[in-house]
């Protein structure tokens, strides 16, 4: 077993940074090595066809040896102590390779609506230290449609179903915002029902859970629960750019080597100029992508009070990319690009749902247009 990769503590800056650090790239070079091994195309391939998409060794390597998924947990609390800006570099590389791994719904939305509670002892804080070694995961009980601007409360009691809950199938721990506060089920207890739905992303589970008389740990009052739960899904929209890059960014590499190799008329088919033009055009897309996506991490990562600007700024722009990215990449692909063996399949799936989680492009564009004052496209 590796130890946890250590991360150096930096104060923010005055003015955004898009760059990586050389903590942040030492922390991908660890993701993209397990991912490569652990995750490459055929065996993700096959894991969307059996019951169970995740890999517990995966998980266990990615969340524990590596220490991805106490990233945002104070060391105190059993976590790294590091920021967004390092979860949004597991992000990208797990979108770069669509591994099933309940990352952002569990080490990014749920612990991230825990340590909006503030809490340093208690069930919250246990809970936390439990998350950031991997040991267990948890979801929060919203739809994966809802956006940071229109979070609310699905259950006035722990008494009904909330649908379209992402990673639900795979959790150990539901946390349910409710009328009368935040709540953490046990997904085993009773009174609790989990009943997988078919995903267009077969690679991210999705489930309705119904609560009967189900019984909970209370974790926060009504008005801390709706601020900490904005908190979550706030953060899970901001980091959700940075998957949507890696997204993209695979589509990119791999539809320019292809075209590269295959041949038509005796010359490469990346030679001829329509081509050219097509992913000239989308590297600048994901140039602009991963700017975007970098100035969400780095603004949610240093508190900024300009982050649901930001975050908004990137989904409304990555959300369409990582689409855009992904069809081109099976166009441009040709036959191949059709066939269920070619991973293409997986990206335009993953962007195709990333692309309605936590709220839609046109919301999001609605919201900038709001925070920034601007008249309503």
């Amino acid at each position: 077993m590796t130890a946890p990769i250590q991360i150096t503590a930096t104060q923010p800056p005055t003015t955004p940074d898009l760059l990586y650090s050389q903590d942040e790239e030492d922390l991908r070079s660890a993701v993209r090595a397990l991912l490569a091994d652990r995750a490459d195309a055929p065996t993700v391939i096959a894991a969307t066809e059996s019951d169970t998409p995740y890999d517990p060794r995966l998980w266990s390597s990615l969340a524990g040896d590596i220490g991805a998924a106490g990233l945002l947990v104070p060391e105190k609390l059993g976590g790294q102590g590091a920021s967004h800006r390092e979860a949004a570099v597991v992000l990208e590389e797990l979108g770069r390779s669509v591994a099933p791994a309940p990352y952002l719904t569990s080490s990014v939305v749920a612990t991230e609506t825990l340590l909006a509670l503030g809490a340093e002892d208690g069930p919250a804080a246990a809970l936390l230290g439990e998350l950031a070694s991997g040991a267990r995961t948890a979801v929060l009980a919203v739809p994966f449609a809802t956006p940071p601007a229109g979070a609310s409360t699905a259950l006035a009691a722990l008494d009904g179903t909330v649908r379209g809950i992402a990673d639900a199938p795979a959790a150990d721990v539901l946390l349910v915002p409710t009328d009368e506060g935040l709540y953490a089920v046990e997904t085993a207890g009773p009174g609790v029902t989990v009943e997988a739905l078919v995903p267009l992303d077969l690679t991210r589970p999705l489930a309705a859970v119904t609560l009967t008389g189900a019984v909970g740990t209370p974790l926060a009052d009504a008005d801390a629960s709706a601020t900490a739960v904005r908190r979550g899904l706030l953060a899970g929209a901001g980091l959700l750019a940075s998957e949507q890059l890696g997204i993209a960014e695979w589509c990119l590499t791999e539809t320019v080597r292809h075209t590269r190799e295959r041949h038509q008329f005796n010359r490469p088919v990346g030679s001829f100029q329509a081509l050219k033009h097509r992913m000239a055009h989308l590297w600048l897309e994901v140039v602009s992508a991963r700017a975007a996506a970098r100035n969400a991490a780095d603004a949610l990562a240093t508190g900024s009070p300009d982050a649901p600007l930001a975050v908004a700024v990137a989904q409304a722009y990555c959300s369409g990319v990582a689409v855009h990215a992904a069809e081109e990449c099976v166009q441009l692909h040709g036959g191949i690009g059709m066939t269920w063996e070619h991973p293409a399949h997986l990206y335009l799936k993953r962007a195709k749902a990333d692309s309605l989680a936590y709220g839609s492009a046109g919301s999001h564009r609605q919201a900038v247009a709001e925070l920034a004052e601007l008249p309503a496209p």
